[in-house]
């Protein structure tokens, strides 16, 4: 009788059993505050995105989004610490476009974007600005052309050595067949004042750091590097529409967690995120920096890594760029 007894007791912890751990795993996200690791220091774009869309995702999920700055190794400090953690919703990584060149000049990376992460959301879109010297004889993507090749190769173009905008003058040089050197800045805003100084003659800029210098006639901008105008800019054509066909180079960010994340959490954080990014009041301060808000599909942020991986990478085989060890 006493093991009848014990045998409808055990039976009957596991009836009890097996629903908390059902009601466990199904739980409510999030429970606890998510870490947002930003691969790179304060005060930048990246930080600057991601601080916003933490603070009112913070307000929809009733949980704190914590900013965590790590910046180093052009950004792949961050984003490893995110590939090896917890695939439960709490590490999440804000990215860049830079993120999807640095695999096609490292021969070692610490991790695989499309192996060990998981879309949520392309947060932002932008174009860079092709701008020149004043006194450059080029009104025109065209014109541009003509005086760098009667240049004989003797012009620069300025960035920083892996970023989109060296990437988008390699792209340039191969659409073109056009010659000229890249000058390595450490920054965006170096590079402007390289410009300036006249150590460059043209550069590919995102369009905040350089565009009160064109309204002041500081600087000349010929085209932007999107497929389509900007309506931030609408006055300026595409370099493609300007005379160089399929030409395209975007500066963007999103947001990754680690691979394996489960759906229904994704899902959530696309939600919230893409409706954060429709917020009038965000695209107001989006727009004032330049930056257009996206709020993609995790499917279609995910084909979007796969395409730039691809891309950047033919573009250096094609341009014969060292890779770095």
């Amino acid at each position: 009788m006493r093991s009848q007894h014990a045998l409808f007791a055990v039976a009957t912890l596991g009836c009890v059993s097996a629903p908390a751990a059902l009601a466990a795993e199904a739980a409510p996200y999030p429970t606890k505050s998510i870490r947002l690791i930003v691969p790179f220091a304060p005060g930048g774009g990246t930080d600057f995105v991601s601080r916003l869309v933490g603070q009112k995702l913070s307000d929809a999920l009733g949980q704190s989004v914590v900013i965590d700055n790590r910046p180093g190794a052009s950004g792949s400090i961050g984003a490893e610490m995110v590939a090896k953690a917890a695939p439960d919703g709490y590490t999440l990584v804000a990215i860049t476009a830079e993120h999807t060149v640095f695999p096609a000049v490292q021969k070692r990376m610490p991790y695989d974007l499309l192996r060990d992460f998981t879309p949520i959301t392309q947060s932002t879109a932008q174009s860079y600005v092709l701008v020149v010297q004043p006194s450059l004889a080029a009104s025109s993507v065209k014109e541009l052309i003509g005086v760098i090749k009667a240049a004989g190769g003797r012009m620069n173009f300025g960035a920083s050595q892996w970023s989109v905008g060296h990437l988008a003058g390699e792209l340039f040089k191969l659409r073109t067949g056009v010659e000229m050197t890249l000058i390595n800045f450490k920054g965006t805003g170096p590079a402007v004042i390289g410009l300036f100084s006249g150590q460059t003659e043209l550069m590919f800029s995102t369009a905040p750091p350089v565009m009160p210098h064109v309204k002041s006639g500081k600087l000349r901008a010929l085209a932007i590097t999107a497929s389509k105008r900007s309506p931030l800019m609408p006055e300026l054509p595409t370099v493609a529409e300007a005379g160089v066909p399929g030409f395209e180079a975007l500066g963007w960010n999103g947001f990754l967690a680690p691979a394996r994340t489960p759906a229904p959490i994704v899902a959530r954080l696309n939600q919230e995120i893409s409706r954060i990014l429709a917020l009038p009041d965000v695209k107001e301060r989006y727009a004032n920096a330049g930056i257009e808000p996206v709020g993609a599909s995790s499917d279609a942020f995910g084909a979007l890594i796969r395409t730039e991986l691809e891309k950047w990478a033919q573009v250096v085989r094609d341009a014969k760029l060292r890779a770095d060890g």
